[in-house]
């Protein structure tokens, strides 16, 4: 998908054409990139790329908040929050639903995803949180992480929908008419100032955001194979690296986003017994440690 999105940009801005073979160099590109920062270790690649790309974030969703409808993404946020809380019950259910295959796909695929990535992402977030308390556990990986997801959904989603209702412009809706998705990010970034700049960083987020997925999910498949060793040996972290990018590529080819579906809902329905599992041991090793604290 971050592939799709960056070829789609590069050919919206530079014409650069949009095909099998872009996208094949994009992966082997990023790929590498993520090979570069696995063989550096988690304390220097890793660490040092993952700042970069939270601070480019952060600078990206200030300049959405600044230059598009400020009032209207605030109102957005706290009344989109107020109606998520009111809906999610009837909106999780299945009964009298009139959006059958929006809701059955999309909420599936969705649920998949999630849980196909939870495994590999919360063992790798075990490790780097290793030494922390339960409570900045809390703080630090679920709320805050909430509330950021919420500002940003509310400042681009906001902007576009402003876009459309109060300024007319029509250039997102017209994307998402003709199912090219990809591009609704740029031609939202069409309606703001500094249009190019914004795409350029939006590319550049994309593409670091598929490199520390990249890599993290490497540094997990490593560490797993290694038996629990952190320092695994550069081979290795070279193999499964390589193997990551193989995978992305036969995805793309096999059929993209469609392909993407199969493949989270073949592996999230396993995964999912798997985190039932995973619920009921940190339970209990929350249990115990209770008992031993008294």
């Amino acid at each position: 998908l971050g592939v799709q999105q960056v070829t789609s940009g590069l050919n919206h801005l530079f014409g650069i054409p949009v095909n099998p073979v872009t996208m094949v160099l994009l992966i082997v590109g990023i790929t590498s990139i993520a090979l570069i920062s696995v063989m550096t270790g988690i304390n220097v690649g890793i660490k040092r790329l993952s700042q970069f790309n939270i601070i480019l974030a952060f600078l990206l969703l200030a300049a959405i908040i600044l230059l598009g409808p400020t009032l209207y993404i605030l109102r957005t946020l706290f009344t989109g929050l107020g109606t998520y809380v009111m809906k999610i019950v009837p909106l999780s259910n299945w009964i009298g639903r009139e959006d059958t295959g929006f809701f059955h796909d999309w909420t599936t695929f969705y649920w998949a995803w999630w849980i196909a990535w939870a495994p590999f992402i919360g063992t790798f977030i075990a490790r780097i949180s290793k030494g922390r308390t339960v409570r900045e556990f809390v703080i630090f990986v679920l709320l805050l992480p909430t509330l950021l997801c919420l500002i940003w959904f509310s400042a681009f989603g906001g902007t576009a929908i402003h876009q459309f209702l109060a300024e007319g412009y029509t250039g997102v809706t017209e994307n998402v008419e003709t199912y090219t998705y990809e591009l609704a990010l740029f031609k939202m970034f069409e309606g703001l100032p500094w249009t190019t700049l914004l795409s350029c960083v939006a590319m550049t987020l994309t593409i670091i955001f598929f490199v520390t997925s990249s890599d993290s999910g490497s540094l997990i498949i490593d560490i797993i194979a290694a038996g629990g060793k952190v320092d695994a040996p550069v081979p290795q972290r070279v193999f499964w690296c390589t193997v990551e990018g193989l995978v992305a590529i036969a995805l793309l080819l096999g059929g993209g986003l469609k392909a993407l579906q199969a493949a989270s809902l073949a592996t999230g329905f396993p995964f999912a017994i798997v985190l039932l599992g995973m619920g009921v041991c940190v339970w209990i090793g929350l249990s115990k440690e209770v008992r031993q604290s008294e």
